[in-house]
């Protein structure tokens, strides 16, 4: 039996198999709402066969946005669109358990999406200021961001909060805090990003307070039977920022607090960052952290070969594969997966009759035959 394929429980709820699509930006919102693209996207990786599909990184305000094309969850409007677009594609796609990322960009809001290059907007093209724990730009020569006071800090730990129950009311099964790639709640983790000199800055439990308390304040508006994670960068790749032995440590804490599982991801603070890219570069931080936490964790980084997707999980290097690129290359990746591995997915009816005959069986809810 293949282990990839076999089912997982997250509170309450039930994963098909051990494959996730993790959250993917499209930079196709409009003021912070979904729209047909998203209808279109959500479409095709809810057709795909994956355990759980995890909505793209959804802002909790206005200026924590990464682009002017992303998607927040932060007023009425956007719940109503967001609300209404899960609706509508769910109605014709299998039943598949639906994640979604709360995030906050912090400094490395006010940018231009990936295909205009990605940098950050002057305030006369429409940029705005951008929040973070330290008046640290990310690169030289680029304007600095506004340090957050208590009250700054408040009102975002609100507006995640808040966020949550938005996200209940628009029928999401699980919640993803981003605490990764340079954005807010990592640039609070990392020393490269928090030089404060308050409770909130220097040592590792005034570095990890805030997170905590977005953590804190997210679990109690979400309800008990719905798992919450989070994605963390497990490491900065530069020395002197966040490390390993940190996310472990941190790991350890959030699972006390209520935390269900852990993506662990890396890298994203700072441009000096050397990264080692190669297929499961990243699967080594899931092993590490699910061995000495005892959380569920799931491994990332350019993993895109179904032997090798197995492999990470029969070996217990991770309880879940989550792949981004590979998803949108091949959106039937599962299916093909489930071919190689001699496993099943669930399909949709009006696809039974496409299977070759050398993947006769792969969909599990059925056999057909031609008149």
């Amino acid at each position: 039996m293949s282990m990839l394929f076999s089912p997982f429980a997250l509170r309450d709820a039930a994963l098909a198999n051990r494959i996730v699509i993790s959250p993917m930006c499209q930079y196709s919102a409009i003021d912070g709402r979904a729209t047909d693209w998203h209808l279109l996207h959500w479409g095709h990786m809810l057709l795909a066969g994956a355990g759980l599909f995890t909505i793209e990184a959804t802002a909790v305000t206005e200026e924590g946005r990464i682009t002017l094309g992303d998607l927040g969850l932060y007023d009425d409007g956007c719940e109503q669109a967001l609300g209404d677009t899960l609706e509508r594609v769910r109605r014709q796609a299998p039943p598949v358990p639906v994640a979604l990322q709360l995030a906050h960009a912090g400094r490395k809001a006010s940018s231009r999406t990936p295909w205009e290059g990605g940098m950050l907007m002057s305030l006369d093209e429409g940029g705005w200021t951008t929040l973070a724990p330290s008046a640290l730009p990310i690169r030289e020569g680029e304007r600095s961001p506004a340090v957050l006071d208590a009250a700054g800090l408040a009102r975002i730990r609100d507006a995640f909060a808040l966020a949550a129950r938005r996200a209940l009311r628009c029928g999401v099964d699980a919640l993803q805090l981003h605490l990764a790639h340079g954005y807010l709640l990592h640039e609070f983790l990392s020393p490269l990003a928090n030089q404060r000199g308050d409770s909130y800055g220097g040592s590792f439990d005034n570095r990890i307070r805030f997170p905590v308390e977005v953590f804190d304040a997210v679990r109690a508006a979400w309800p008990e039977s719905r798992p919450l994670g989070v994605r963390l960068s497990c490491s900065d790749w530069v020395d002197g920022g966040w490390t390993l032995d940190e996310s472990i440590a941190l790991a350890r804490e959030l699972k006390r607090r209520g935390c269900d599982f852990m993506d662990c991801s890396s890298g994203g603070v700072s441009p000096q960052q050397k990264i080692p890219l190669a297929p499961g570069y990243q699967v080594p931080f899931a092993r590490a952290v699910r061995e000495a936490a005892g959380i569920a964790t799931t491994a990332v980084g350019l993993i895109a070969d179904p032997e090798h997707a197995e492999s990470i999980v029969a070996t217990g290097e991770a309880d879940l594969v989550a792949m981004a690129r590979a998803m949108l290359w091949n959106p039937r990746w599962p299916w093909h997966a489930a071919q190689k591995l001699g496993a099943k997915v669930r399909g949709p009816k009006q696809y039974w009759r496409s299977l070759p005959r050398s993947a006769q069986g792969v969909f599990g809810d059925i056999l057909i035959g031609q008149r």
